[in-house]
């Protein structure tokens, strides 16, 4: 089975910082912080987010300081890690209380006294976001996020005798949520954070990336429209853009899709390669070498030019 021009949602954060190489640099050390909690070197981790932190100051991402959070935890330095939950509750106005109740990389804090003072910030921040949610609305996208990605995950997993019937059961739901996606986005344009919350519109933007391409193109306008207004990410824009690009036969900017054919994986043609990384971190995308480190790719901008034609030829013959 080929994949093409795949696609990670967890991959993708969001980061403000001004493109003077200091967002390389941070990405790279939380690239660096996340491959050493998984080594279980968790101070070591801790001490990679800080130097992050330190390039970004208030701008770094709030998933970046929870997950420094986790790691100062599994550390034993409660101090450490209390002083990222407190920042992220008064400064970032952190709603996610279920996260931080589930989260057993925190379990070790529950009996500190500060314990308690963080839990009710960030459950006040929560009843503040609630507050404002078109919950109806939120509730049909909740819908939409879960039959997007129901059958795109029972891939990994599935036997092989399983594969069409899993192929048919995604068809059918991406055409079911293409309609109600542009309902939604005809009666509401494309919603705000206010009324959906910070991530309520992944959904939307999920479903239009694996739409038509005809919907692609009308719904990309709005995205950048979104994105301007600051009630979408401009990954998201980044990705939507790299894909409508290669379907129009056109070479993608950012470098987020990958394609596959009987000999293997590959990047898809991409503009200036040289410069990819100052462009994906324009957008909030991390560098390009780690990105593809998910698809077990190397990242070698010399061999990619060279190997260029070539990879056009593939992906022409793809389409």
């Amino acid at each position: 089975m080929i994949l093409r021009h795949a696609f990670i949602a967890f991959l993708f954060v969001i980061i403000a910082i001004n493109a003077n190489g200091q967002n390389k640099e941070y990405y790279r050390l939380v690239a660096e912080g996340e491959r050493l909690f998984n080594a279980r070197e968790y101070k070591e981790s801790a001490a990679a987010y800080s130097r992050s932190f330190a390039l970004a100051g208030r701008k770094a991402v709030p998933d970046d300081r929870f997950n420094a959070a986790r790691a100062w935890a599994e550390a034993g330095n409660k101090d450490s890690a209390f002083h990222q939950l407190q920042y992220l509750a008064t400064k970032h106005k952190f709603a996610n209380y279920r996260s931080l109740l589930d989260d057993t990389d925190l379990n070790r804090l529950h009996s500190d006294k500060r314990w308690v003072s963080v839990c009710g910030k960030v459950r006040k921040n929560k009843e503040q976001v609630d507050a404002k949610l078109n919950k109806p609305l939120v509730a049909r996208l909740d819908t939409i996020l879960y039959y997007d990605q129901k059958y795109r995950l029972a891939f990994d997993t599935a036997a092989e005798q399983h594969m069409k019937a899993l192929w048919d059961g995604m068809r059918l739901h991406d055409s079911l949520n293409e309609i109600e996606v542009i309902a939604i986005l005809d009666k509401y344009g494309w919603p705000s954070i206010e009324s959906v919350g910070e991530m309520g519109t992944e959904p939307i933007f999920l479903v239009i990336q694996h739409a038509r391409l005809k919907i692609q193109d009308k719904y990309l306008p709005v995205l950048r429209d979104a994105v301007k207004k600051g009630n979408a990410k401009a990954a998201w824009m980044a990705l939507l853009e790299d894909r409508v690009a290669l379907r129009h036969g056109r070479k993608q900017i950012y470098g987020s899709q990958v394609s596959g054919d009987e000999k293997g994986g590959y990047l898809a043609p991409m503009i200036d390669p040289d410069n990819v990384d100052e462009r994906r971190a324009s957008v909030g995308l991390g560098p390009l070498a780690v990105y593809l480190q998910y698809f077990e790719l190397p990242w070698d901008v010399a061999e990619y030019k060279k190997q260029l034609p070539e990879i056009e030829k593939r992906e022409a013959a793809g389409h």
